[in-house]
């Protein structure tokens, strides 16, 4: 009998999701039982899988206890609830900050105007968020206060970081881990426009095209992949990771994000990586 993966969205991540046709092609025609099931869905029997997948649960921002509890009671779950507990908040650039990883700086709740960071423009976001919600870009310091408060009144932690300008030309550039290794990059191009506030419909997927990283993205990818086991508490690397990197006022690669629990993997700008992710399923089935 084949052995059975589920690859795990939210209702809408099902429908959405570019990396998911390819994935679930692929793992079946590695001989695996496929099915995309949403996280959600009380008739899942998720003791009857080999092994769960978690892919574009793209809602759990806005459910994210209920996300987590779900998480903590699948057997084989990749990337684990341990990990997703510590990924799903933004703060976790707390602890690279603390290993002596480059971060972007973030000043969190700030109270006033002269503790933001020092910058010509800011981003203000909540540390729960996904698909840049409740986040925006702005060049006034009062308005970038007034969003900050906006969250913490509403019980949330916010983020306030420098607008780095290398995003406007170079945007960011996706590194990613698949099945413990680096597998491909992709650059993204810039998301947050100048004066158009806070949006909850911009396209992430847009302006995507492979690209070839540089010694130094290499190097700092690395080390923060090969931080996440201690960081967390666990034994293993995760099955995937995405790490954002964008270039500060010097040219230096610094973290803007972490993705592990949800990350687009970039599938269709890099058809290879299709043949990792099965490798990489495989050889979690056959520990």
């Amino acid at each position: 009998m084949a052995e059975r993966i589920a690859l795990v969205g939210s209702e809408r991540g099902l429908r959405v999701d570019p990396d998911l046709p390819l994935a679930s092609a692929a793992l079946a025609d590695a001989g695996l039982a496929v099915d995309l099931v949403r996280w959600d869905d009380p008739a899942v029997d998720w003791t009857g899988y080999d092994l769960a997948v978690v892919r574009s649960c793209w809602d759990y921002a806005w459910r994210l206890e209920e996300f987590l509890g779900w998480a903590a009671g699948v057997p084989r779950l990749r990337n684990p609830v341990e990990v997703l507990r510590w990924n799903t908040d933004k703060t976790y650039l707390r602890d690279l900050e603390a290993a002596g990883l480059p971060v972007v700086p973030t000043v969190w709740d700030p109270g006033a105007a002269d503790e933001l960071p020092h910058a010509g423009e800011w981003v203000v976001k909540p540390s729960v968020s996904a698909g840049s919600r409740d986040t925006a870009r702005w060049t006034d310091a009062g308005a970038a206060l007034a969003h900050a408060t906006e969250l913490t009144s509403a019980g949330r932690t916010a983020m306030v970081q420098p607008y780095l300008a290398s995003v406007d030309e170079a945007g960011e550039t996706a590194m990613l881990f698949i099945g413990g290794r680096f597998s491909h990059a992709v650059r993204k191009g810039p998301l947050l426009r100048r004066g158009e506030g806070v949006r909850q419909d911009r396209d992430s997927r847009g302006d995507l095209r492979a690209t070839t990283p540089t010694e130094a993205q290499r190097d700092l990818a690395q080390r923060v992949f090969d931080a996440v086991p201690g960081l967390v508490g666990v034994d293993d690397a995760p099955l995937y990771a995405r790490i954002d990197l964008v270039g500060d006022a010097d040219g230096r690669p610094v973290v803007l994000e972490l993705e592990l629990a949800e990350p687009s993997l970039f599938l269709p700008q890099a058809p290879g990586a299709v043949a990792t992710l099965v490798r990489a399923v495989e050889a979690e089935l056959s520990r």
